[in-house]
């Protein structure tokens, strides 16, 4: 159902008669989909009190009314929580906005509450109370933030870069190395000690700490994953040469790998086999325990020379 208010204003209470019989339709069934159109009639209803009849205790009510109808337990619409903030917010109400937010992450958390919530505050120049937000959002959604955990900790972390907290920084991206060494959170860790360094050779230092904390985790702990070790020396060596003066390449080439073509058989669907050529990465401790291996055995096969002597 739709309503036309048209230009005539006049008649506020036929107008209001008009929406009460129109959301007294409650859809049947507890299903969002059922829900989708009705929940426009409350936002139009809402929107009708405030800019037509300019009554703002009418409006607070309908909002209210709409949120205590839907079924939170079940399914929640984002945009009615926010929409109910946004105009306490206009009526300089920021309580009962807060309070409004509040309820929605308590009941019906979803990324778009938190994400405004916290815009809201950092708007109103809140840190803590954003800081407090974030690590609530984080509490309530580890894996699944933004589709991929990463965005929601980059956004906290790019938050604490913005206010230049050094140290908070930091300690977000240890908390997040607790929960994944994945490569990408190596280099920005690293990145981030590198762009905060600013000519202090103490900081600087700290930029080549992290490096070499990857480098050693997947030395010794996913010796698998070489590409992305690979990767991640490469990237070292490109911000020591950006340094300039101050920047170690040296150190990081004697770190670096040599690349090797070889052939792995594939089995085709006929039963034929063919062979595929690949990349692969022998590393300079590598190289040492092979050489070791081959001294090894020439060492062997020379005693079983002499013992058949």
């Amino acid at each position: 159902m739709e309503i036309k208010v048209g230009g005539d204003f006049g008649n506020k209470d036929r107008i209001r008669d008009l929406y009460e019989r129109a959301i007294a339709n409650v859809p049947p069934a507890e299903e969002k989909r059922y829900w989708q159109r009705y929940i426009y009639l409350w936002i139009d209803y809402a929107l009708f009190e405030e800019i037509v009849a300019e009554d703002v205790e009418r409006t607070r009510a309908v909002y209210r009314e709409c949120l205590d109808l839907i079924p939170h337990s079940k399914f929640s619409f984002a945009k009615i929580w926010l929409l109910a903030a946004q105009f306490e917010i206009r009526q300089l109400n920021l309580s009962g906005a807060r309070r409004i937010l509040g309820n929605a992450i308590g009941k019906a958390p979803k990324h778009k509450l938190f994400r405004k919530y916290i815009e809201i505050e950092l708007h109103l120049g809140n840190i803590d109370r954003c800081r407090k937000l974030y690590a609530r959002y984080l509490e309530w959604s580890p894996e699944t933030c933004y589709c991929t955990p990463e965005l929601l900790w980059k956004a906290y972390i790019d938050f604490e870069i913005s206010l230049g907290e050094l140290e908070r920084t930091r300690a977000l991206y240890e908390r997040l190395l607790d929960r994944t060494k994945h490569y990408k959170v190596w280099l920005s860790f690293a990145k981030f000690e590198a762009s905060a360094a600013q000519d202090n050779d103490v900081i600087l230092e700290h930029a080549r700490v992290i490096f070499d904390r990857a480098n050693t985790y997947y030395k010794e702990s996913k010796p698998e994953l070489k590409e992305e070790r690979a990767k991640l020396l490469e990237d070292w060596l490109n911000m020591e040469a950006s340094f300039g003066m101050p920047g170690d390449v040296s150190a990081v080439q004697s770190k670096l790998p040599k690349k090797l073509k070889k052939r792995k058989p594939i089995t085709r669907e006929d039963g034929e086999t063919e062979y595929e050529e690949y990349i692969d990465y022998l590393f300079p401790e590598e190289s040492q325990t092979m050489n070791l291996k081959i001294l090894e055995a020439a060492h062997k096969w020379k005693k079983q020379k002499v013992a058949a002597f």
